[in-house]
């Protein structure tokens, strides 16, 4: 079960919505959602928790780049909507080097492997060797447990990154506690 809501700050202070991600498939639709919620630009905190397994925050100011946090990136990585945050911060799909070595066309013999021409060569053991290659390890595969992304997301809004790191369970309501905004917070609950 997903809890998921936006905290949009106006000069008047925090306001808050739920927020349906039915219709979130990537990070810039979860971008474009927070700065329709935005008032003049101003700081937008979206809030996913998953029942206590892990939590993610993604801020968006104006036409900044979005900062993001995820408490459990393993956790979250079985998770679409956590894959959506942790893809952006371990790299994702468009910035995989391996798509820049596919590039170069190598066949293995400028590492100093044998070449099948050479004497020795052993075709079925270097079968054996490339039946991982194209694995399909997801960022689910190869995230790490625990924290990642900008532990200082919140720094300057009164939460600092030590208290960040020690959230673990309802941390959004510790969270807005911190931002000033429980009661704005728990109307949307």
């Amino acid at each position: 079960m997903y809890f998921a809501a936006l905290l949009a700050r106006t000069e008047d202070g925090w306001e808050a919505s739920d927020t349906d991600l039915d219709d979130v498939e990537t990070l810039s639709d979860l971008t474009d959602l927070a700065r329709e919620a935005s008032v003049d630009e101003e700081t937008v905190l979206v809030f996913i928790e998953q029942e206590d397994s892990w939590f993610g925050i993604l801020r968006v100011e104006g036409e900044e780049d979005p900062r993001i946090y995820v408490s459990d990136a393993a956790a979250a990585a079985r998770s679409s909507y956590g894959e959506i945050l942790i893809d952006e911060l371990l790299g994702g799909d468009d910035d995989d080097p391996a798509d820049d070595l596919d590039a170069l066309d190598l066949d293995g013999t400028e590492d100093g492997e044998p070449d099948e021409r050479d004497e020795g060569y052993d075709n079925d053991a270097a079968d054996d060797d490339n039946d991982g290659a194209d694995s399909g390890l997801t960022a689910g595969d190869t995230a790490p447990a625990g924290p990642v992304g900008d532990r200082g997301i919140l720094t300057d809004l009164g939460l600092s990154e030590a208290d960040l790191l020690a959230l673990e369970s309802d941390a959004m309501a510790e969270i807005a506690d911190a931002l000033g905004a429980s009661e704005v917070l728990e109307t949307v609950r």
